[in-house]
């Protein structure tokens, strides 16, 4: 299993926000949702926007490029099931937000069970 990998500052990603980080040489977008922090790939399948500097509504990401929509739970496009971003592990640990990386060659495109 690999390791957390720190990210943030939890101050740096309030309730209602996300940010964009790099973990281990890949974006991802961390969002906090009441209190939850999660995280999925930070490059838009579209063309590759910035997914953690678009804007979050409940666990709705928006791209701030062509407002492709993502469910920051499921890493599911709002529009398209097919089209799925991998979602990483995220939590708060004294202050710090951390990241698991989901394996890229895992089944589902990287998503967890």
């Amino acid at each position: 299993m690999p390791d957390w990998i720190p990210v943030a500052a939890a101050s740096d990603c309030p309730p209602g926000a996300s940010i964009e980080r790099v973990a281990d040489g890949r974006m991802v977008a961390v969002a906090n949702v009441s209190g939850t922090y999660h995280a999925i790939d930070g490059l838009c399948p579209h063309q590759g926007g910035p997914l953690g500097t678009g804007a979050l509504c409940g666990t709705t990401l928006t791209c701030p490029w062509h407002g492709w929509q993502f469910d920051v739970t499921t890493g599911r496009h709002r529009m398209s099931a097919t089209v799925r971003q991998a979602v990483h592990e995220a939590r708060e640990r004294d202050g710090t937000i951390e990241v698991r990386l989901a394996d890229p060659n895992a089944p589902c495109g990287g998503r967890p069970g």
